[in-house]
């Protein structure tokens, strides 16, 4: 589905009532297009948590033109199936297929005095191991790290 008002458009034919009475819900779904127009998009809703957050802030159920009351997240669910080839991924079928990047693993309070709060920890760490001075693994290192500035504030 490309837009939606398609998605309405189907709404309709599958629960009776007028595309108009479900425009609302799947112009919420696609919001996200504002800022991203690509199916990537669908990350921030396309999931079962979204179908539970349109709840939230639709109602649980909507009464269409027809007089006839329709759960909120069978409309979600019809409009995540069309857009997922038929299937309704977790948050984190989406999130497990992010490629980490070293920014967002090396968070850090503003105003943090001691540990460099930039650059991938991970360069820091192998210049360790390669000048003898750590034999801890990655998470090990990064733990003692922390704990290092913690005793040093």
């Amino acid at each position: 589905m490309a837009h939606p008002l398609h998605h309405a458009e189907s709404s309709a034919r599958n629960f009776g009532g007028v595309p108009s009475d479900y425009q609302a819900v799947h112009d919420w779904f696609d919001a996200s297009k504002e800022r991203l127009a690509l199916f990537t998009h669908r990350a921030l809703r396309h999931h079962a948590q979204g179908l539970f957050e349109a709840e939230r802030v639709f109602g649980l159920t909507l009464t269409n033109s027809a007089g006839r009351d329709i759960p909120v997240r069978w409309i979600g669910e019809q409009h995540v199936r069309e857009d997922c080839q038929g299937r309704i991924p977790s948050m984190a079928d989406w999130l497990r297929r992010i490629q980490p990047e070293p920014w967002m693993a090396n968070g850090h309070i503003e105003g943090h005095v001691g540990i460099e709060p930039c650059g991938d920890p991970r360069a820091a760490w192998v210049s360790k191991v390669a000048a003898g001075r750590t034999v801890l693994g990655l998470k090990e290192w990064m733990a003692a790290r922390a704990m290092q500035a913690a005793q040093n504030a």
